[in-house]
């Protein structure tokens, strides 16, 4: 945006830490649309953006993005084009007639917006939790990307803030409203396998080689690269650390470790019955470090974690990919497109686990549109999203130091490590951005 319109709502957004905030009617007829903000309009963004086009009671109003063009990793056309033009073409073309959709290249505009509802944040990990936090204390709804946030401390703060809000918020840990994750679930809480004594999370293993040049170079010109940077520090720019590869340093995201673990540990969670809680010990064994020097994320890893009843939860590339639950009378393995179990007749269709029965969602999309209408919770929320994730930032933290750490999950405090409690809770954001 033109510095004077990037002023503009930098003064907005000032003046609504201190004015009251603005809450959505959240009493909505059932005919009512639910206007959508997209915030990142990359690969995953726009996969988002496409089924929430899908359903009826909702309608994208507005796109935003900083990067106006792109084919992710590649300098010329490859496969399908993302970015704000593309997404702005999409939904008008999904809409059809004289519709139109809103663009902006400053994530803001879209939360400060009276007519807007609801926001989805696709943005990379390390602007999560500040356009969700800016999303909410301006009354909107959230559907938010995995893992929730970059640090543990934004973690704590979003969590926070949309419990003060009364906001609905989902996390895109879509496995939850897949049937075969549910199924395992039931199996896992109604004690068919006897009671867990350890559960396997298979992750893919960190970033060995690049498939896009580590070259330093100007930054495109569609390409708003300072802002894409935004609290995380502006390193010289090159493919291999932008588009589709920015988790490979620790500026922006947290590696694959980080990007899976939303998604398995998520469902080893669920599992135990941990959504609230987690481990009451971590430590980091045999990371070790990508041979590229633009990733700095590790490239092999494991966390071994202890929690209440003597379950060890142990989440490594070494595992098969997915999760394991491992009982006394059995075990229970799902991964995407498939559910295995020691028992073959606790896959039968139309098998009864017992009587307790895990949430059902319709579809995750439809999940976070159905619950901004009961203001029921979604099938993933906040904290749900924020707990699954902390053995990871407590792997972080325990592999730097070279120890293992005791949790205490109900405080969310490392027990009698002030060095790793203040590596875990910090927060250094480049220029104005704060938490705050």
């Amino acid at each position: 945006m033109k510095t004077k319109n990037r002023r503009h709502f930098l003064k907005t957004a000032t003046s609504a830490a201190i004015a009251p905030l603005f809450l959505p009617n959240r009493a909505r007829g059932a005919n009512d649309k639910i206007n959508l903000g997209v915030v990142g309009c990359g690969a995953q963004g726009t996969s988002n953006l496409l089924n929430f086009l899908k359903l009826d009671d909702t309608r994208v109003v507005a796109v935003c993005d900083v990067d106006k063009f792109h084919y992710r990793e590649h300098t010329t056309r490859h496969g399908k084009a993302y970015g704000l033009d593309p997404a702005k073409l999409t939904v008008e073309q999904h809409y059809g007639g004289n519709s139109k959709c809103d663009t902006t290249s400053d994530f803001r505009e879209i939360c400060s917006r009276d007519d807007i509802d609801a926001v989805l944040v696709a943005t990379p990990d390390h602007w999560h939790a500040l356009a969700t936090l800016e999303a909410v204390r301006n009354g909107k709804d959230v559907y938010c990307e995995k893992p929730v946030t970059h640090t543990f401390a934004e973690g704590q703060a979003v969590v926070a803030e949309i419990a003060k809000q009364k906001a609905i918020f989902q996390v895109g840990s879509q496995q939850r409203s897949e049937a075969n994750f549910r199924n395992a679930i039931n199996i896992v809480r109604n004690g068919l396998i006897g009671a867990v004594k350890k559960v396997e999370v298979g992750l893919p293993g960190g970033y060995g080689e690049t498939v896009s040049s580590t070259e330093a170079e100007e930054p495109p010109k569609q390409l708003d690269y300072d802002f894409w940077c935004g609290p995380a520090p502006v390193m010289p720019y090159m493919r291999a650390r932008h588009h589709r590869w920015w988790r490979g340093h620790t500026n922006y995201g947290g590696g694959t470790l980080m990007d899976w673990i939303g998604h398995h540990n998520d469902i080893a969670h669920w599992g135990l019955g941990m959504d609230e809680s987690g481990p009451i010990s971590v430590v980091a064994e045999g990371w070790t470090e990508s041979a590229l020097d633009c990733y700095d994320t590790p490239l092999d890893y494991s966390i071994r974690s202890e929690y209440a009843g003597g379950i060890e939860v142990v989440i490594s590339p070494k595992n098969t990919m997915g999760t394991k639950w491992i009982g006394e009378n059995g075990w229970v393995y799902v991964t995407r497109g498939k559910l295995e179990a020691s028992n073959p007749a606790w896959l039968a269709k139309g098998f009864s686990a017992g009587d307790f029965e895990a949430y059902q969602s319709p579809g995750h999309h439809k999940n976070f549109a159905e619950s901004i209408r009961s203001r029921k919770p979604c099938i993933c929320a906040a904290e749900t999203g924020h707990r699954s994730i902390t053995p990871g930032h407590l792997g972080y933290v325990s592999n730097q130091l070279g120890r293992a750490l005791k949790w205490d999950a109900a405080k969310e405090t490392v027990i009698g490590d002030d060095e790793a409690q203040k590596l875990l809770t910090t927060v250094n954001y480049r220029g104005d951005w704060k938490l705050g």
